[in-house]
């Protein structure tokens, strides 16, 4: 098969995705790191903010594996800032929901962390960003 121009291009986005992802990450310790948490507990603790839901329902919305999420969740649990709860679609399939220690943790974490996308945002136009994100999520389509 033949190399295209939009072929290297998207090459260029995932090798550049990689390293925002990178950074993202490291932005995201710095932020979680005062309220007590991580960037993988946020991660995992997001979804489940506004309703409980499996761990392989969480894992499908951020993208991580089943296994890796099922291991930050028990971590959550064992610190105390989620629990599970009975599933009444699956029996075996418990529901992860955060404590009351969670959500005060993810609002202490939410001014730090609206403080940095205001700076980091401040330097890109709202319509890139929104081009971005109208990118990203036709790419997510296109891969899965």
């Amino acid at each position: 098969m033949s190399r295209t121009e939009a072929g290297d291009v998207l090459t260029d986005v995932v090798m550049r995705t990689f390293r925002l992802y990178g950074a993202f990450l490291d932005a995201a310790e710095v932020m979680t790191k005062p309220v007590g948490l991580t960037a993988a507990w946020w991660q995992v603790l997001g979804p489940v903010l506004r309703e409980p839901m499996s761990v392989s329902g969480i894992a499908r919305e951020i993208g991580l594996t089943r296994q890796s999420v099922q291991r930050i969740a028990d971590l959550l649990v064992d610190k105390g800032l989620a629990e599970y709860l009975p599933n009444p679609a699956h029996a075996r399939a418990k529901l992860l929901r955060p404590t009351p220690d969670g959500y005060a943790a993810i609002d202490r974490l939410r001014d730090i962390q609206h403080e940095w996308a205001n700076r980091v945002s401040a330097q890109v136009s709202v319509e890139d960003l929104r081009t971005t994100l109208e990118t990203m999520t036709k790419l997510v389509a296109a891969v899965t």
